[in-house]
C-alpha cells in the first residue's frame, strides 16, 4: 500500500477513535448534552437527552431546540465567542422545565456547532411553587385551623358522641380477652368490664351455665391494677363445706383432728391480689358469714382461731343461681348478697346473641382441627342454619362440645350433617324418669333393687334439672349435701358429666 494511502487510513482510524471516545464520554454524563448545527438542527443527543425527550425528538421539542439555538448564538456573539461565560438560562421544552449553558464546539470535520449542557429542573420548580404557595397562604391556613379549634359547642358534642359510638362499635380489645363475638351484647359486656375493672369493688358475675363467666373474671383481673398480683380460682361447689372453709381461711394448730400445725388459707396467700369464687350460690350459711366478714371488714378468721387477720383481696364471684330468689327463700344472706352485688355483670345466653354463632363456630373449628390434626376447611350453610335454629340450653359450652365432636368425627375436609350430634335434651331425661315402669320390675327384681333404681332415676333427674348443681338438688330433695354425694357415689352418678352435658 502507498505511504499516502496508509497515512490517510491511519488518520481516518484516529478520527473515528476520537469521535467514538467523546461520544462515549458524553453518554456517560448524567446531564443532557445537545450539539446544535448552524441551521439550528440537532446534530447529536447523548443518552440522558434521549431518555428525557425521546429519539427522534417530537416536533414540539425540535421547535423548542431551534429557538434555544438562536438564543445561544446571539448570546455567544455578544460575549465575543468567549467559551464558558458561565451564564445559565432557564427554558420550557414541552412540559419539561430545564436550565442550560452553552459553549461553541468544533466538530471533528471542522463544522461549527453549539454545545448545550442541560438539566431537568421540573421537580425543583414544582417544589419551589409549592413552597411559594405555602408561604403566601400560611396566614389563611392558620386562620382556618384557629376557626376549627373554635368550633361551636354543639359541634364538639356531636364529635364526642360519634367517638363514643365508634368505641362502642369497635369494642375494647385486650390480649387477655378470650371472649369470642362482636354482637351488641358482647360489645356492651366488654365496655362494662373495662369500665369497672380499674376499681377494687367486688364484682358478681351472673348468668346461665356455659356462658363463659370465668373468661369475664380473667379479663377483669387482667385489666385491673392488680394484674401483676396473685390470682386464685376456687370452685365452691367442688369442695366439701368444712374443707372449703379451712382451704379459704386457713386453720390453727389443733383446730380439728389432723391439724398438727397452723395452715395459711387461700385468702392470705392471695393477699394483695384477686380471688375468683365460682358457684358462690352454693356455699353454706357458715361460709356465708365468714365471707361477709371478708367483704365487710377486710379480715378473716382462721378455723379454730380467735384473732382476725387483716387482708387486702379483691373478690370476684360468679353463680348461675338466682341469688335474689335464694334470699327470698332464706337460703342466702341478704347482707352478703348486697356486699357481693355491688357491681353485677350479667352474661348473655347464647340464644340472645345468635349473631355470634358463626364466629364461634369458626373459632372452635380452627382450634380443634389443629388439636385433632384434621383438615376441616368448610362448614356448609345447612350446618350453620341448624346451629342458628337451636335453642342452646348449654350455651357456648354446648356449642364447643358439639363442634369438638363434629371435627373429631368428620371423615373429609367438611363437616356433614351426620357429624353434628346434639346433646340429648334434658326434657327427654324427665320423660325417662316419669315413665319408670314399676310393673315391669315386679317379679323380676327384689324390692331393694327396684327402690334403688327409682332413687337413682330421681337423683339423676334432679341433677339434670338444676344443671348439675349438687347443693340446689340436695335442697330441693330435702336432703343433706353430703348425703346426696354419698348416694351419687352409690349409684355412680357424676355431677360433672351432667354439667358438661347441660
Amino acid at each position: 500500500m502507498p505511504l499516502n494511502d496508509l497515512t490517510l487510513s491511519n488518520i481516518k482510524d484516529e478520527v473515528h477513535r476520537l469521535s467514538t471516545n467523546w461520544q462515549t464520554l458524553l453518554d456517560a454524563m448524567p446531564e443532557m448534552v445537545f450539539l446544535i448545527r448552524d441551521d439550528f438542527e440537532v446534530e447529536y443527543m447523548n443518552r440522558s437527552a434521549k431518555a428525557c425527550f425521546g429519539f427522534p425528538c417530537p416536533p414540539l421539542v425540535v421547535e423548542s431546540m431551534k429557538e434555544i439555538g438562536r438564543t445561544c448564538l446571539e448570546s455567544l456573539a455578544q460575549a465575543e465567542l468567549l467559551p464558558g461565560n458561565g451564564k445559565v438560562t432557564e427554558a420550557q421544552i414541552g412540559t419539561t422545565t430545564v436550565e442550560y449553558s452553552s459553549v461553541p464546539f468544533v466538530g471533528y470535520t471542522g463544522e461549527k456547532l453549539i454545545m448545550l449542557v442541560m438539566r431537568d429542573i421540573s421537580q425543583r420548580k414544582t417544589f419551589e411553587r409549592e413552597l411559594l404557595q405555602f408561604n403566601t397562604s400560611i396566614e389563611t391556613i392558620l386562620q382556618q385551623k384557629i376557626s376549627e379549634l373554635q368550633a361551636s359547642e354543639e359541634m364538639r358534642q356531636r364529635l364526642s358522641r360519634q367517638v363514643n359510638s365508634l368505641k362502642s362499635q369497635l369494642g375494647h380489645h385486650h390480649q387477655a380477652d378470650k371472649m369470642v363475638g362482636k354482637s351488641r351484647k358482647m360489645r356492651e359486656l366488654r365496655e362494662m368490664i373495662h369500665q369497672v375493672s380499674g376499681s377494687d369493688a367486688t364484682i358478681l358475675i351472673t348468668g346461665e351455665s356455659g356462658t363463659g363467666k370465668e373468661l369475664v373474671a380473667n379479663l377483669v383481673k387482667a385489666t385491673s391494677a392488680r394484674d401483676d398480683k396473685p390470682f386464685l380460682k376456687i370452685n365452691c361447689n367442688a369442695i366439701n363445706d368444712s374443707i372449703l372453709e379451712a382451704d379459704l381461711f386457713g386453720y390453727e394448730k389443733g383446730a380439728f383432728t389432723g391439724a398438727t400445725a397452723r395452715k395459711v388459707g387461700k385468702f392470705e396467700v392471695v393477699d394483695g391480689g384477686t380471688i375468683f369464687l365460682d358457684e358462690i350460690g352454693d356455699i353454706s350459711p357458715r361460709m356465708q358469714v365468714n365471707l361477709l366478714r371478708v367483704l365487710q371488714n377486710g379480715e378473716i378468721l382462721r378455723v379454730g382461731g380467735t384473732e382476725p387477720v387483716k387482708i387486702d383481696v379483691r373478690v370476684i364471684a360468679a353463680t348461675n343461681v338466682d341469688l335474689a330468689q335464694a334470699v327470698k327463700e332464706k337460703k342466702f344472706r341478704l347482707d352478703l348478697y348486697y356486699r357481693l352485688n355491688i357491681i353485677n355483670i350479667e352474661m348473655p345466653p347464647l340464644r340472645d346473641r345468635k349473631e355470634d354463632i358463626v364466629e364461634l363456630v369458626s373459632y372452635f373449628v380452627n382450634h380443634y382441627r389443629e388439636a385433632f390434626k384434621k383438615e376441616i376447611d368448610f362448614v356448609p350453610k345447612s350446618i350453620i342454619n341448624r346451629l342458628l335454629t337451636h335453642d342452646w340450653p348449654g350455651n357456648v359450652r354446648e356449642l364447643e362440645n358439639l363442634i369438638q365432636r363434629a371435627v373429631l368425627m368428620a371423615k373429609g375436609k367438611m363437616i356433614t350433617d351426620n357429624d353434628l350430634m346434639f346433646d340429648q335434651d334434658p326434657r327427654m331425661e324427665q320423660q325417662k324418669t316419669d315413665s319408670y315402669n314399676i310393673d315391669e320390675k315386679l317379679g323380676l327384681l327384689p324390692l331393694k333393687s327396684i327402690v334403688a333404681e327409682f332413687e337413682a332415676a330421681i337423683i339423676d333427674r334432679a341433677l339434670h334439672k338444676y344443671s348439675g348443681n349438687v347443693s340446689t338438688a340436695a335442697n330441693q330433695l330435702k336432703l343433706g349435701k353430703t348425703a346426696l354425694y354419698d348416694k351419687m357415689k352409690q349409684h355412680d352418678i357424676s355431677a360433672k358429666h351432667i354439667k358438661k352435658g347441660s
